[in-house]
């Protein structure tokens, strides 16, 4: 399980949403202001109390260690855990994580303090397996991850059974773009492209587009513009300024230009 940002409140949502702390093991900051990572020493801590054992990786801009274990060092807390930090300084996208089912890569992206935002790949999945072409061709057990890989079969007696006639396709891999705090640009495009669900962060409506603008955030539209042009499946919105009383007018100005819109809010799950 990935968390990304750790905003304040954090640690309130996952108890509430009944997440086991100890599933957490990789955490993903955007950009050091206080709403993406003011919960994440809290976090650290609780995990000690919890008497965590498995290492906690921490992805973030350069500075995120200084500022966390400095908090540690003055409060005279210390985990019993191994605590990595992976700092950030790059303003290409880059790996920064990978494993055999996933690879993250950075987004670039531009705001007033150094950014990125995050995109998960899921590597292509296993094939699924035709048993009943297998028993037909009496083909033993042990070659059955080989098979799930896409490997092709030699029979006893010379026949080679390539795996398409053993196997299934696998469901298409999905790919997961979160892209935080950022002013429109349209650099992220060509990362994101083609992406399951992209997230993105909404914090104005069209009328504030001058208050977009000037404090680097997008508006709905504008968001919607950025899906559109990379053509994903799914837009998620957020990150909404608390101005607006209702968060629905951020979809109806969303799908004038982009179809596929859902509202995240606290809470709210999505499944894909």
């Amino acid at each position: 399980m990935f968390l990304i940002d750790c905003g304040e409140g954090t640690q309130v949502q996952l108890r509430k949403n009944k997440i086991k702390f100890s599933r957490i093991e990789h955490i993903f900051i955007s950009h050091l202001h206080g709403d993406h990572f003011y919960g994440l020493v809290g976090l650290i801590s609780t995990f000690m109390l919890l008497n965590r054992q498995t290492d906690l990786h921490v992805y973030g801009p350069k500075g995120i260690k200084e500022v966390i274990l400095l908090q540690l060092r003055l409060s005279n807390s210390y985990t019993g855990y191994n605590l990595y930090f992976h700092e950030l300084e790059s303003t290409e996208s880059e790996v920064v994580f990978e494993d055999e089912k996933v690879v993250v890569k950075t987004i670039p992206l531009k705001h007033r303090v150094y950014t990125n935002g995050y995109l998960f790949i899921e590597k292509n999945r296993e094939r699924k397996l035709n048993i009943d072409a297998i028993l037909n061709y009496e083909i033993d057990m042990v070659y059955y991850q080989k098979i799930k890989y896409g490997g092709d079969i030699t029979l006893e007696d010379g026949r080679v059974i390539p795996n398409e006639k053993l196997t299934f396709d696998p469901e298409p891999a999905k790919s997961y773009a979160f892209c935080s705090d950022t002013v429109y640009d349209e650099s992220i495009i060509s990362i994101i492209e083609n992406t399951t669900v992209l997230y993105h962060e909404s914090t104005f409506l069209d009328s504030e587009e001058h208050l977009a603008e000037k404090t680097m955030h997008c508006t709905a539209k504008q968001a919607a513009a950025i899906a559109k042009k990379a053509n994903v499946e799914q837009l998620v919105l957020g990150h909404y300024s608390t101005r607006y009383e209702s968060i629905e007018r951020f979809r109806t100005e969303a799908e004038t230009v982009f179809p596929n819109i859902l509202l995240s809010d606290d809470g709210r799950e999505f499944e894909f």
